[in-house]
């Protein structure tokens, strides 16, 4: 029996409160999860600073992955012996699902943001490199690796497989809404994915919904719709996300000054020069980042003295709506009154913005992954989801944005009552 062929001599499990289990039979599958670069993943947060605002937040890219891992092996068990569905495929779904979110850095998205990376990117990295997941992998072929990346950057020949990963409707979305749900508390990411599961039938270069499940994925559409707006992109979540940003561009800055740090950035100078090594990727992860923030409260400059404690301690910045076209007069004026009285509009003084595209239609020429959900009707015809279902044609193709101003209301509070321009900063942010 080939390495690819082997099976583990009794099953292993993770209990797991979204799945209760999370099945391992193959020896790929066990040795993979067994990695450094795999292990890692337990070190960075599923949701970043997400924490911060829903305090059961918590949990890891490292449980997301089995999550995804454990959809597509179901996923795969049911394709089994179905026309289109060719079984020397499985494995490679099952690796990339695995694998998906490998190359995610200390707190994700906002970290990606700040040093203008791309965790696919770095995922691909790991996979093709010399690692020990590139080690295990070869091992099933000398071309594996190359087409475990290939599924995840979206290139692969074979799209059915593609889609099941990265799609509209794919398994990393069904595990993390109600992984997400699960561990922040709230009801808004459930849906009933036993019936979607039931329904998914392949088609050689996507899968499809059976009609009969329609409303199931009504459900799992509007469930992500009310994720974004109430957990992804909460105010206050984004608030800290502000915070990390501006502490990682104020060491920067001071880095190219040659500032005398106290505790000097070691980990992050591959990041500030643009040339990371895949070992300064894989050893950055969240804990690490934690010791310099509490270590950078101590240093001399107030500003990075200040955004380290408001971060560690949870001392976040208040904020309103903000219009950035009615209203980019009043932030020109903030910005000269801040300056005024000594607080760095560059750091304290902050617009951020966040918009989601909950469904989409076929758009031409865009974005592969922005195709869309086809139900299959009784006869065989493909009918695209937002033309049979009215609840998601309300919502397709309209993307929504939210603009929030994000300021330290308790410094402005501190400035001297005579000072005029205290007055006039509280009326233009609405303070009382």
């Amino acid at each position: 029996m080939t390495y690819r062929d082997q099976q583990l001599r009794e099953e292993k499990v993770f209990k797991d409160p979204v799945h209760s289990y999370v099945h391992v039979r193959d020896q790929v599958i066990w040795d993979l999860i067994g990695t450094r670069e795999f292990q890692r993943l337990r070190r960075i947060k599923q949701l970043g600073t997400t924490f911060l605002t829903f305090h059961g937040a918590e949990h890891s890219r490292f449980s997301h992955s089995l999550g995804v891992y454990e959809i597509i092996r179901r996923i795969t068990d049911n394709f089994s012996g179905r026309p289109n569905w060719n079984p020397e495929e499985r494995l490679l779904c099952l690796t990339a699902a695995l694998l998906h979110d490998l190359g995610h850095g200390p707190y994700s998205h906002s970290f990606e943001k700040i040093f203008d990376l791309d965790h696919e990117d770095f995922t691909k990295k790991m996979i093709l490199g010399q690692t020990e997941i590139n080690a295990i992998l070869a091992k099933v072929s000398p071309y594996f690796p190359k087409k475990v990346a290939e599924v995840i950057n979206k290139t692969y020949h074979n799209k059915l497989v593609v889609s099941l990963i990265s799609s509209q409707i794919d398994a990393d979305r069904m595990d993390y809404l109600q992984r997400d749900a699960y561990y922040t508390g709230v009801s808004y990411g459930h849906f009933d994915m036993e019936r979607i599961l039931r329904v998914m039938r392949p088609l050689p270069d996507k899968v499809v919904i059976k009609s009969s499940g329609m409303h199931a994925v009504e459900d799992y559409i509007m469930s992500r719709y009310q994720m974004y707006w109430q957990v992804y992109f909460h105010p206050v979540s984004r608030s800290a996300e502000v915070l990390l940003s501006k502490i990682l561009h104020r060491v920067k800055a001071l880095y190219q000054k040659q500032y005398p740090f106290k505790q000097e950035p070691i980990h992050f100078l591959s990041f500030f020069t643009g040339e990371i090594a895949i070992e300064d990727y894989i050893n950055l992860d969240e804990t690490i980042v934690m010791y310099y923030f509490q270590m950078w409260m101590n240093e001399e400059d107030p500003i990075l003295s200040d955004l380290c404690q408001r971060f560690t301690n949870r001392r976040l910045f208040q904020y309103t709506d903000f219009n950035p076209i009615r209203k980019i007069t009043e932030l020109k004026e903030l910005t000269y009154l801040f300056e005024n009285v000594g607080i760095d509009p560059d750091y304290y003084l902050v617009v951020d913005s966040s918009s989601d595209l909950p469904y989409d239609f076929y758009r031409p020429g865009e974005e592969e992954e922005r195709l869309p959900i086809y139900l299959q009707m009784t006869d065989g015809e493909l009918v695209e989801l937002s033309r049979a279902s009215e609840i998601v044609e309300s919502i397709s193709g309209k993307k929504r944005t939210d603009h929030k101003l994000y300021y330290p209301a308790d410094l402005i509070e501190q400035l001297p009552d005579h000072k005029i321009e205290k007055g006039r900063i509280k009326a233009l942010l609405g303070l009382k």
